[in-house]
């Protein structure tokens, strides 16, 4: 099989999506979409690293409590998790857009209901990469998972479909976890009501 030399890129490692959660000073809750998140071993077991780039407020706030929820994304949660991707973090409106949040069972994070994994995470250090990338490596004080994705006598391939874990390859797109074209990075978040409740 051919082939070609490319400028560097990472179009075909696609990655799971996650929003990470805090508490805002004001105790409400705050998410942002990220996706670069894999895991690490620690000396106390396994851990995962998360690399935010540029100036968040998900990062300020991380950097701030040292801990923060990671709850992948589905395909029932991709409107929503678009939204959050495409709009800062700093705008006073965001949060108007909310999932059912839960407080989590560990630490002092916010999770959300919908989500069928959430990891309550401990940042242990933080690594400058380059201007406006940070690397958080962090150990997971607990992981809040529905009870049936646990269920082992259920094929692991048929409990990842259940899960219906949303991915972001690259070229600005999601795919399903099976490859099916989810939308273009901003085009979910164009299902959602036009006002959010309580507008």
């Amino acid at each position: 099989m051919a082939k070609v030399t490319r400028t560097v890129y990472n179009d075909f490692c696609p990655q799971t999506l996650f929003l990470y959660g805090n508490y805002k000073e004001n105790g409400t809750p705050d998410f942002g979409l990220f996706c670069w998140f894999s895991y690490i071993w620690l000396e106390d077991g396994l851990g995962v690293m998360a690399c935010i780039g540029e100036d968040k407020l998900t990062k300020d706030l991380i950097r701030k409590t040292g801990v923060f929820s990671a709850n992948l994304v589905t395909e029932e949660l991709l409107p929503l998790a678009d939204y959050y991707g495409n709009t800062s973090g700093y705008s006073a409106d965001k949060m108007k857009r909310l999932p059912t949040v839960e407080r989590g069972q560990v630490l002092n994070v916010p999770t959300i209901a919908e989500s069928p994994v959430s990891f309550e995470l401990e940042v242990r250090r933080e690594i400058h990469l380059a201007p406006g990338s940070d690397l958080f490596l962090c150990s997971i004080r607990n992981v809040m998972q529905e009870e049936a994705l646990a269920d082992q006598s259920v094929e692991f391939a048929q409990r990842l479909r259940q899960a219906a874990p949303v991915l972001s390859p690259g070229e600005e797109n999601y795919v399903s976890i099976g490859g099916r074209a989810l939308g273009r990075w901003g085009e979910p978040m164009k299902s959602l009501p036009e006002n959010p409740e309580g507008d």
